[in-house]
């Protein structure tokens, strides 16, 4: 059994062949990350799954350098110059799919509402893999996002312009 857990948004339908890929990555390297042994920070989690995410053609995020974020557009300006990106800790080659690692601040700082804020505003990205701890200072996560997320796509009550949100929790 994988000490990674996953679930995709909306639930009504199945993943698609690259967010399993996506998922894959994660349990690949789930001995050395699950939050169940490791108190481990994003970017840790990161540079950890990072080989996995490049064999697949991902552009990862190497530092906090601004020479080695990853900016994705979203305003378009005279001559199509970007005025407004936003980064992202991995991108797809074709740009479709946007991922967000988080440890801490996940859940206590809502850091899950500004990632997913930021993929609706980026440009041409269809979906959003946002992955969280299961255990940080005593409670999951995952079932905190996870739940937000069940509530959000049931309520019907705001329509998010991506396909899909995958939570990973590890």
């Amino acid at each position: 059994m994988s000490l990674i857990s996953y679930q995709f948004f909306p639930r009504s339908h199945g993943i698609t062949f690259g967010i399993q890929q996506v998922v894959d990555c994660f349990v690949n390297v789930e001995s050395m990350i699950t939050s169940e042994k490791f108190n481990l920070n994003s970017n840790q989690v990161l540079d950890t799954v990072r080989l996995e995410l490049e064999s697949l053609g991902y552009r990862v995020e190497t530092s906090k350098a601004k020479s080695d974020k990853i900016d994705v557009p979203v305003l378009f300006g005279v001559d199509n110059n970007i005025d407004k990106s936003f980064n992202a800790d991995a991108l797809s080659a074709d740009g479709k799919i946007v991922i967000e690692v988080e440890a801490g601040r996940a859940t206590e700082n809502n850091q899950f509402l500004k990632d997913i804020f930021q993929a609706c505003m980026m440009y041409d990205v269809e979906y959003l893999v946002i992955a969280v701890r299961k255990i940080y200072r005593g409670h999951n996560d995952f079932q905190i996002i996870y739940t937000f997320l069940e509530t959000l796509y049931i309520s019907n009550r705001l329509h998010l312009p991506l396909k899909g949100i995958l939570l990973i929790g590890y």
